[in-house]
C-alpha cells in the first residue's frame, strides 16, 4: 500500500497595522521571504493614512495575503481579535508591523513545535533600532512565571489554533497582548526555541516606550482581568520592571 503524503501544516500570520509606512514593506517582505511556504498573511489595517494604505495595496493582489480595511481606528487588540475570527489554519503566528523575521523562522519553529508536541512556542529575539541587544527569555513559562517576566515577544509566538477558543486580546490602548498570553498560560505552558529568529524594533515615541504608561496598564489588566490582589500586583510590576531593565536597560520598561 502506497504511503500517503503527509498533510502540510498551514499557518495563519496575523498582522495589525496602523500608520506604519516607514516599516510595513520590509515587514511584509520578511514574511514573503520565508522558506516555509504553507502560510497565509492576514493584515487588518486600522484606518491608516493614505501613505500606508498605498503601500499595502501593492501587496493586495498576492493570493497569500488578505487585507481587511477598517473604517474607524479600533486599536491593535481589536485588529488581532478580528484576524483570529477570520483565521482557519491549524497554527497562528503573530508579527507587528515594524518587526522582522529571519527567513527560516516559520520552518524552524513549526518543526520544533511539532516534534515536541507543544501547543505554544516562542523564540529568542534581537532588538534593533534605538536599542540593540540579544534577548534570551526563560526556557519555559507558565502563568506564575509570566506575570513576573513578560519576555515572550508577540512577534516570536506560534500557537495552536485549538487552544485559543474564546481567548481574546484586550482592547486596551497598550499591553493588549499581555492578558492574551496570561489566559493561555493559565492552561498551557509555553516553550522557547533557543534561536534568534525575530528582530524586534525598539522605537522612540512608540506606544510601548512610556514606562509609567506601561505600569498603569499592566496594573489595570492585572487587577481587572487577572484578578490579582494588591500585593500580587505589586510584586508582578516589581519583577516585570527588574527583568525589563535586564533586557533593555534604563531607557525602556
Amino acid at each position: 500500500m502506497a504511503n500517503k503524503k503527509k498533510k502540510k501544516i498551514e499557518i495563519d500570520i496575523i498582522l495589525p497595522n496602523y500608520n506604519s509606512a516607514d516599516f510595513i514593506k520590509e515587514t511584509i517582505q520578511s514574511v514573503l521571504n520565508q522558506t516555509y511556504k504553507f502560510w497565509k498573511l492576514i493584515i487588518v489595517d486600522d484606518c491608516s493614512n493614505n501613505k500606508t494604505q498605498k503601500i499595502l495595496k501593492k501587496f493586495s493582489k498576492n493570493k497569500k495575503i488578505k487585507i481587511y480595511w477598517l473604517k474607524k481606528n479600533k486599536g491593535a487588540g481589536y485588529c488581532r481579535n478580528y484576524a483570529i475570527k477570520k483565521s482557519k489554519a491549524q497554527y497562528l503566528a503573530f508579527i507587528d508591523s515594524d518587526d522582522l523575521w529571519m527567513k527560516d523562522k516559520l520552518e524552524t519553529q513549526i518543526r520544533y513545535t511539532e516534534r515536541n508536541n507543544f501547543s505554544f512556542t516562542y523564540t529568542n529575539y534581537e532588538t534593533f533600532g534605538i536599542k540593540k541587544k540579544y534577548v534570551y527569555p526563560k526556557k519555559e513559562y507558565n502563568f506564575k512565571k509570566f506575570i513576573h517576566d513578560t519576555s515572550i515577544c508577540t512577534s516570536t509566538m506560534l500557537i495552536k489554533r485549538n487552544i485559543i477558543e474564546n481567548i481574546k486580546f484586550t482592547e486596551t490602548k497598550i499591553c493588549e497582548d499581555y492578558f492574551f498570553k496570561c489566559q493561555i498560560l493559565k492552561s498551557f505552558n509555553a516553550h522557547c526555541l533557543d534561536d534568534f529568529l525575530t528582530k524586534y524594533r525598539v522605537r522612540e515615541n512608540s506606544l510601548q516606550s512610556n514606562r509609567l504608561r506601561n505600569f498603569f496598564w499592566i496594573w489595570k489588566i492585572n487587577k481587572q482581568f487577572n484578578n490579582l490582589n494588591f500585593i500580587q500586583n505589586f510584586f508582578s510590576l516589581l519583577f516585570i520592571s527588574l527583568n525589563s531593565l535586564k533586557k533593555y536597560g534604563f531607557k525602556r520598561l
